[in-house]
């Protein structure tokens, strides 16, 4: 083989290598956007229950008197978070349509401050096209206090174009820990203080 050959082998190998480390990055950096793109076409699409995770505004809907939809709450509790969440109205029968509160009882059992967040989801998924929650403390992170009880609304509404086929929609709450930083007294106090954030 002469040196000319022998040399353009080497550009052909190298190349090929750089190709495939353009490749192998790309595939990577894929990878890492997938996650965050997932979570937004799950909040956009309410694919897997993904429930929406900001306020969305109370609309004038016409309610459908003749048709009843149960709407139940489930609350699960996550590893590392001392607390417990109770809803205080676990089922409704609702017509769509209407604008609904249910209560919620959030306690922290441990003996400092402890952050953390309710993450909601939707069963059946599709129902959470249709489920708005105009207010819900899982918008935000709440702090509670060493052994605080606090009690927290959820206003939501069904839209009356919930498909026929579904007749119960079950919204569930998972609590998960939040690190929280050192934070002053007064902070705290004026964090614990007063219901939603």
């Amino acid at each position: 083989m002469s040196s000319r050959d022998h040399a353009a082998q080497q550009q052909a190998v190298a190349r090929t290598v750089r190709r495939t480390l353009l490749a192998l990055v790309g595939m990577l950096g894929f990878a890492f956007a997938l996650v965050p793109l997932y979570d937004v076409f799950c909040n956009l699409t309410g694919l897997n229950g993904k429930a929406a995770s900001q306020a969305r505004a109370a609309v004038a809907m016409e309610i459908d008197e003749s048709r009843w939809v149960s709407v139940r709450f489930i609350t699960q509790q996550g590893q590392g978070l001392p607390w417990t969440l109770e809803a205080l109205d676990e089922q409704f029968r609702i017509h769509p349509g209407g604008q609904y509160r249910a209560r919620f009882v959030f306690t922290n059992h441990a003996d400092h401050p402890v952050r953390g967040r309710a993450v909601p989801s939707v069963s059946p998924a599709e129902g959470s096209l249709h489920l708005r929650k105009i207010m819900c403390f899982c918008f935000q992170e709440q702090t509670l206090a060493a052994g605080e009880r606090r009690e927290l609304p959820l206003v939501f509404q069904v839209a009356p174009d919930l498909p026929e086929g579904i007749r119960d929609l079950t919204l569930a709450y998972t609590l998960y820990p939040v690190t929280m930083p050192s934070m002053p007294a007064g902070d705290l106090a004026e964090n614990s203080a007063g219901g939603e954030r």
